[in-house]
């Protein structure tokens, strides 16, 4: 017992240095973070048991919230406290058996007529789910060649949907002998259906938004050696510019679980990204970690959700909820 207090009392020596910690899993490095938090915030629990949940989404016509379990082919979806299968398949709809370990969704999103758009990995395409229940094809080939597995996706006010298309949902990830293209890619989805290649910079492009005023667009990279987010500059015609490192997660993923990952923002610019062992709330203006919420494991993303003020937050293999005294952008 003596020993077990030791190693509790060291743990919490620990914590207290790293920041001001309000609960188990919310540690502020910063007064800008502690002015996110309501008094008596905490993070919820809302489901668990899943494989690898992704995609976070919230339906701010009809009030529900929708989330991948990508191992699994599945979206789910949580209704007044109530979770339901919403759609399976949902990224893989081959009749051969997938032998990669992620054939499902994994980014979605809502578009300005309510239809969800998904990154399927298993059928390696950008898809649109319409009122009938069918699915258009959105983007799947560059070029005449198939993407490797569209991640994450973000649009821009001016309806071009912008997304990632990294190897993850590749059965052999980079040595896949399907894959067709050489580079990964960040591209741009018009509204009138035009696919641009915007970079392939990156090795493991993820995570992907817009900074309130469109003119940065953020991407993360999940690749060990290079675990950053950077931001592109957005020039008028849509295209990127110049890249620079808006902050350095290599440390953190030396001593915990996960790489950079998802992203949203809120109004005051600031970044939630999911990151090694949590969600990370980041000020890309000077690139200090405000705080984090901390999970232990690989968190995936995040998304906003209720008024705009909830922050819900794919980790693992459970989902989460925190209410905050800010609200998303939402586009």
């Amino acid at each position: 017992m003596k020993n077990l207090r030791l190693i509790l009392f060291s743990v919490l020596l620990i914590a207290v240095f790293a920041g001001e910690v309000y609960s188990q899993q919310i540690v502020s490095n910063d007064k800008r973070f502690d002015k996110l938090l309501p008094k008596g915030a905490k993070i919820e629990k809302l489901s668990e048991g899943y494989s690898w949940v992704e995609g976070p989404v919230w339906d701010f016509k009809k009030g529900y919230f929708l989330f991948s379990d990508i191992p699994n082919n599945s979206i789910f979806k949580i209704e007044r406290g109530s979770v339901s299968l919403f759609l399976k398949p949902s990224g893989y709809t081959g009749t051969e058996i997938f032998t990669g370990r992620e054939p499902g969704s994994n980014g979605l999103a809502f578009d300005r007529k309510g239809r969800l758009i998904s990154c399927e990995h298993g059928d390696r395409r950008v898809s649109r789910l319409e009122k009938d229940g069918t699915k258009t094809t959105l983007a799947d080939r560059f070029e005449g060649k198939r993407l490797n597995s569209p991640n994450d996706l973000t649009f821009k006010s001016n309806g071009d949907l912008y997304f990632t298309d990294p190897p993850f949902g590749l059965p052999k990830i980079l040595n896949d002998p399907q894959k067709q293209l050489d580079f990964q890619g960040v591209y741009r989805l018009s509204k009138n259906g035009k696919l641009t290649l915007l970079t392939k910079d990156l090795i493991y492009p993820n995570g992907i938004a817009f900074s309130p005023d469109e003119k940065t667009l953020y991407v993360s990279n999940s690749h060990s050696e290079n675990a950053y987010i950077y931001g592109f500059a957005v020039r008028k015609d849509g295209t990127l510019g110049e890249k620079k490192i808006i902050f350095d997660a290599r440390e953190m993923a030396k001593v915990k679980r996960g790489s950079p990952d998802g992203m949203k923002v809120d109004k005051n610019g600031y970044i939630y990204a999911g990151a090694p062992g949590g969600i990370y709330v980041i000020d890309p203006q000077d690139g200090k970690l405000l705080g984090t919420f901390e999970f232990g494991v690989p968190t995936a993303n995040c998304s906003w959700g209720d008024d705009g003020s909830a922050l819900y937050i794919t980790s693992n293999t459970a989902i989460y909820r925190i209410k905050l005294n800010t609200k998303g952008i939402i586009r």
